[in-house]
């Protein structure tokens, strides 16, 4: 009878160690558990808005992305100041941001908005005259290439201090720190000229609305291009 039960005994000690695995380094503690945290994936919705229709506010206009119609001219264009437009909710937004700036002491004002198709002719060319193709290449845009054709892009100043100079001032580091709470980015930022094809410039605010700016932000994805994998 004490044989039987140690032989029992030791053959249930037997079943309890095979069924306990063994811990090693980098392996699970149990089977099909992982311990390592599951990645969370972003819920944003990145077509919501099309990135190609000139009307819409995720529009996606660099070298290689002309707008289609090149000529196009959007139809609720409206006046921010200074003799500018732009399109009705990007104005609209545009002037929420310079009140906030002049609440903290601040004076950002409109320098160039919307751009036609003809103006921006004249602009470029003006650029290649002045300066040679290479250099008016990174830093301004042929006409139907242009984000200031769309209404929704606006260079800024502060009183007469405008592009370079602007980027010395305390409104630029004002502008880059807030311009996402109102649906703006600086769509040129520091070294990306590989991606966006034109040099930094803290002056070219671009309105994209808050649902995509907050994103961008949250993020840290500073241009378009990284953002929609273009």
């Amino acid at each position: 009878m004490l044989i039987t039960v140690s032989i029992v005994i030791i053959a249930v000690g037997l079943n309890v160690y095979k069924s306990s695995p063994v811990k090693q380094s980098g392996q699970t503690t149990s089977i099909g558990k992982s311990n390592k945290s599951p990645t969370l994936q972003s819920s944003f919705d990145k077509k919501k808005y099309s990135i190609s229709d000139p009307a819409s506010i995720w529009i996606v206009v660099n070298k290689s992305r002309p707008l289609s119609p090149i000529d196009y001219s959007p139809k609720d264009l409206t006046g921010v100041g200074n003799g500018q437009l732009m399109r009705k909710e990007a104005a609209g937004a545009f002037v929420q941001l310079i009140s906030a700036a002049n609440v903290d002491g601040l004076k950002i004002g409109p320098w160039s908005g919307y751009r036609s198709y003809g103006i921006q002719v004249g602009v470029y060319n003006n650029e290649v005259k002045k300066n040679g193709q290479a250099v008016a290449d990174s830093q301004s845009a042929k006409a139907g290439y242009s984000e200031h054709q769309t209404g929704f892009a606006i260079d800024v100043s502060k009183g007469s201090c405008s592009e370079d100079c602007f980027g010395n001032t305390k409104e630029s580091k004002w502008l880059s720190a807030h311009a996402y709470e109102y649906g703006f980015i600086i769509r040129y930022t520091t070294d990306k000229q590989a991606i966006t094809g034109y040099r930094y410039e803290p002056w070219h605010i671009r309105y994209i609305g808050t649902e995509l700016s907050n994103e961008l932000h949250k993020q840290d994805i500073t241009t378009l291009e990284e953002f929609f994998n273009l």
